[in-house]
């Protein structure tokens, strides 16, 4: 597949990837004790979630007081470049590297959680370390990637498919003028 055509898939993979983890994260959000939701909320740089806090050290460092409540429009925009960025690096990487689409993405998505959530994200500032958080903050963020990593992969095969059958069934050429000729005259007839 050309680098263009897995480039752009995998950002809409990686973008609808974004929402499926959104359903199911905040699904799991709403559940959780008003306790617990305290403790992640002070747990968070500025009090944001690690895309709003990412915004807002932006903002700062460029001097910029946008990016202040969440939600907000460049807060969005990162939490979905957060999806898409992966979405075509997995697009890329999934057929040259084939665990990685281990349990249709689920492994992907796994590898992201721990590489974004526990590792870069706190060295970047943009979260607490992971003592600070509940553990069942690390559980929804688990179980979000995963459906993130999911979602994904089955976009990513759907759009396999779909281009798959959109291909020309008949291989044959368009005949030309000189090849819509009457055949020749078979001899004895």
């Amino acid at each position: 597949m050309p680098w263009r055509e897995a480039t752009v898939r995998g950002a809409t993979a990686g973008a609808v990837g974004v929402w499926a983890m959104d359903v199911v994260t905040w699904a799991m959000y709403r559940r959780q004790a008003p306790e617990l939701l305290e403790r992640e909320r002070r747990a968070r740089v500025f009090g944001l979630d690690v895309a709003h806090a990412a915004a807002r050290r932006v903002a700062r460092m460029v001097g910029s007081s946008a990016a202040q409540e969440q939600p907000n429009a460049a807060g969005i925009a990162v939490h979905y470049l957060l999806g898409i960025g992966p979405g075509m690096a997995y697009a890329h990487l999934r057929r040259r590297h084939p665990r990685l689409a281990w349990g249709k993405g689920s492994v992907w998505g796994a590898v992201l959680f721990v590489v974004n959530d526990e590792i870069a994200a706190p060295l970047a500032r943009v979260a607490g370390g992971p003592g600070r958080y509940p553990r069942q903050t690390h559980v929804r963020g688990l179980v979000g990637h995963v459906m993130l990593g999911v979602a994904t992969h089955l976009v990513l095969e759907a759009l396999d498919s779909a281009s798959r059958s959109t291909l020309d069934p008949d291989p044959i050429p368009d005949a030309t003028p000189d090849q819509t000729a009457d055949p020749a005259p078979v001899s004895g007839r």
